[in-house]
């Protein structure tokens, strides 16, 4: 066992490669070795090192190059690691502290500084196979030593980060000939590694476009289509082997795709079938029903051909079942291709007679409309996935508000159709509504009475109604929006809620005319104002997971919604003493109200009707003024000042409270990418505030830890900057540590000098903010975090508040009195006795 420091340099373009290797003359596994802290093992390959022969020839390395012996050797042979930056030409060191170079937090990691490079990237990777003596500098190529794998290209060169570490290995072309050829590999064995690899590689867009090249897609087409009934005898007994197969080939199918590369019109008609095959089959492994409910996806939302065959292949008694199954993910998957369908589906498709009575199983997914509004899959949604003992995670949620949009925008067609007035069937509508409220029982067919008597009959009652055309109330709905909306919602809530409807009419109608509810308008206006809440006629956005569960408990959820509203808003305009002339702000009130109960996202539309008998209009004006009380009122020329005089102490108050809790110091937990550790090290500041102490503990400390203790220091003036989240380098190295977002909220650093680091996670939100407050204090910048600005809206607000105790119901004037003119003499004595 050997460690080595190999150190390329070149005086021309100022670069340093100072690496840190771990040498090995067999595999690590097998001897079970592993490297020291800090070091780096290359898989067991024995390298030229200060003029050592190699043991393993590199590709490219002999006389002919080409590449290596094996696919093993290649694997093996052809990783190099570098620490640098190719943006800046900078290397990072290797030289880590025993023991603490392989931890994420905690760890001091230091460069050389950095120099700008102009070379060619070709050039850059010609030099480095020459500092190791390889030939063919053209079959190499560098790539991130971290997670991601991604090969570093002219394009992204500039995107990489000082402190990022590389890797030199096989060019992307190599990679994807070699790839290309072992997927084709009788062996089973051979042939999953294969696979496997290939779907990690498939993630980069470099490599995706070599293997492209190859015609790699239409191979692995091929393999779905057929390829894969070649191993249906052996399922049995090689089950495991199978699935994983399936589910590497179609996870690297997705990932190539997902670059938009290839266009989803090339593919045939088999090939969809198959994948439907894997979703339309009871049981399957849940890695390959993912990966083929993401494909249908795709093929749905990027091929208008696709969407009908897919449609075609599946029914929605096929997807109940996934629903129904306790993996979130899978449900989630199953919620986006039917809004993919429903999203991709014509019009006409859209719109389908959903008083019909069709077997939904057998249903088709181009009747988005009647399958949406089924008792059945919306009760289903909502047992398994919104009212299932989980949480709901933000991908589910945002199906689900994709959902209730693409629902809700069903109601569009409606809601941009004006009344005809010459149209009887809609005429008849309007009929309805004045008999349900005005008439006990069905008017008798005969024409008693004379023609103007009736009409003016008719008159009187469409004024009760509360239409403003009396004569002609369909004049009403030639408005778009609501357009005929508003009338289906009125005779939805005539005939379904007749007892309310009957008692708003007439109760409006025995009222003084300047104080009654006028009906019909307040229920145009207000079916427009429930069309803008809920954005009817929009598409639904990419980011937003705003979805209301109360609205998947209906079947008919917005005129469920209305109905509510619509006695919300008699009762709001009682208790306002409303008039005509105050037609205005009560909708304001009422869409006040309307919107304050929606944020509460309450379960059903009982609970969202209870929420909104506690938002009275008193409560409101309460809240209005208690709102004024802390914004408005504050807002003054004079208050604005004396916030501006007090705000500096304010902080300052702050800062030192920061800086005492950085002086107690805090114990933070050791994170390496794999798992939690159980160890700790500690962190303080001293009294003087000039230096930092940290070293590692044992265990968790109970109290504070004295300064002698800590072996390490850090002086404050050393201090170069603070950096958070992504920026942090340990949360660039550690893959897994990335892709944790909690971990990545929590994360900081403290640069100092020659590119060193000192990486912290902190336990809790709170404790970050504390330090990355109390460190920005210390370099005399400005303390940014959420707490400083809560303390600071909190302690400035009490600090005026009873700095004007003494100024209650005084009327605080915008300007300052007028200074008085000076008396015309000044022989005057004040007698303080």
């Amino acid at each position: 066992m050997l460690c080595t420091h190999i150190i390329y340099s070149r005086s021309e373009a100022c670069m340093v490669f100072d690496i840190s290797v771990f040498l090995s003359r067999g595999t690590s596994k097998s001897r079970g070795h592993r490297p020291p802290p800090g070091k780096v093992q290359w898989a067991g390959t024995r390298v030229r090192a200060q003029g050592e022969r190699a043991d393993h020839e590199c590709p490219g390395a002999g006389a002919g190059g080409g590449g290596c012996n094996s696919a093993a050797s290649a694997r093996e042979g052809s990783s190099r690691l570098i620490s640098g930056s190719l943006a800046d030409a900078k290397c990072v060191s290797g030289q880590q502290e025993e023991g603490r170079g392989s931890e994420s937090s905690g760890s001091r990691r230091c460069s050389s500084r950095p120099t700008r490079s102009k070379k060619p990237l070709s050039a850059i990777i010609k030099e480095v196979c020459d500092g190791w003596s390889l030939a063919n500098h053209e079959y190499f190529a560098l790539q991130h030593a971290d997670s991601s794998n991604f090969y570093i290209t002219e394009k992204n060169r500039n995107e990489i980060k000082n402190g990022t570490i590389l890797r030199l290995t096989t060019s992307p072309a190599q990679n994807a000939q070699q790839l290309h050829e072992r997927i084709q590999s009788s062996s089973m064995d051979a042939k999953l590694e294969a696979l496997k690899d290939l779907a990690s590689l498939s993630r980069d867009v470099t490599f995706a476009q070599e293997f492209i090249n190859l015609d790699g897609i239409s191979h692995l087409t091929q393999m779905v289509e057929s390829g894969t009934e070649r191993y249906q005898k052996l399922q049995k007994i090689m089950k495991p082997c199978f699935g994983d197969m399936l589910s590497f080939t179609l996870t690297a199918f997705v990932e190539l795709m997902d670059h938009g590369i290839v266009s989803w019109d090339t593919f045939s008609v088999a090939f969809i079938k198959k994948i439907a095959s894997f979703v339309n089959k009871s049981a399957i492994d849940i890695s390959i029903l993912q990966r083929s409910l993401a494909i249908l996806e795709s093929m749905v939302l990027n091929s208008h051909d696709l969407y009908q065959k897919v449609a075609q292949e599946i029914t929605i008694g096929q997807l109940i079942p996934h629903l129904q199954g306790s993996d979130q993910e899978i449900q989630t998957y199953t919620i986006a291709v039917i809004n993919a369908l429903f999203l991709k589906a014509p019009d006409e498709r859209r719109q389908v007679d959903v008083e019909s009575s069709v077997d939904i199983l057998d249903c088709p997914l181009t009747e988005m409309a009647n399958i949406l509004a089924q008792k059945q899959l919306r009760s289903i949604i909502l047992t398994h996935v919104i009212r299932a003992q989980r949480a709901i995670n933000n991908e589910m949620a945002h199906q689900l508000y994709v959902l209730q949009v693409l629902t809700f925008n069903l109601l569009e067609d409606r809601m941009m159709t004006k009344m005809d007035p010459q149209d009887q069937a809609q005429r008849d509508i309007i009929f309805e509504l004045r008999r349900i409220a005005f008439d006990a029982e069905s008017e008798p067919n005969n024409s008693s009475g004379s023609m103007e008597k009736r009409k003016s009959m008719y008159t009187r009652d469409y004024k009760k109604l509360g239409f403003i055309n009396h004569v002609n109330p369909a004049m009403d709905f030639t408005q778009t929006p609501p357009g005929m909306l508003a009338l289906d919602n009125m005779l939805y809530f005539a005939k379904h809620h007749q007892d309310a409807y009957i008692r708003i009419v007439l109760e409006n109608s025995s009222r003084e005319d300047k104080h009654e509810c006028p009906f019909g308008r307040s229920s145009i206006e207000l079916t427009k104002m429930l069309c803008e809440i809920l954005k009817v006629g929009e598409l639904p956005s990419e980011t937003c997971n705003d979805f209301h569960p109360m609205f998947f408990t209906h079947d008919r959820s917005f005129e469920e919604f209305f109905c509510i509203c619509i006695q919300l808003l008699n009762k709001t305009w009682k208790e306002m003493r409303a008039t005509s002339e105050d037609f205005n702000k009560v909708m304001q009130v009422v869409k006040e109200q309307v919107m304050r109960a929606l944020t509460t996202k309450p379960s059903s539309l009982d609970q969202f009707k209870s929420k909104l008998q506690n938002l009275s209009y008193t409560e409101i004006l309460k809240i209005r003024q208690s709102e004024r009380m802390n914004q408005e009122d504050f807002q003054s020329r004079p208050i604005l000042e004396l916030k501006e005089k007090i705000q500096p102490e304010i902080l300052e108050l702050i800062k030192q409270q920061r800086l005492n809790r950085l002086v107690e110091g805090t114990c933070f937990r050791k994170l390496n990418a794999r798992r939690r550790q159980d160890k700790f090290w500690y962190c303080r500041l001293s009294p003087n505030h000039k230096v930092l102490h940290y070293g590692d503990l044992e265990e968790s400390p109970q109290g504070e830890v004295p300064h002698d203790s800590l072996q390490d220091k850090l002086p404050v003036a050393d201090i170069k900057a603070v950096v958070t989240g992504k920026d942090c380098p340990h949360m660039k190295e550690k893959g897994a540590l990335k892709q944790n977002k909690e971990v990545l909220e929590l994360a900081f650093s403290i640069l100092y000098d020659s590119n060193c680091q000192l990486n912290f996670i902190a336990p809790d939100k709170h404790e970050y903010c504390i330090w990355t407050d109390g460190l920005n204090a210390l370099l005399g910048k400005d303390m940014m975090s959420d707490l400083t600005r809560n303390d600071l809206d909190t302690l400035l607000s009490m600090e005026i508040k009873l700095r004007l105790l003494d100024l209650e119901n005084i009327q605080i004037p915008d300007a300052p009195p007028p200074i008085p003119k000076e008396p015309s003499n000044y022989d005057f004595v004040y007698d303080c006795n």
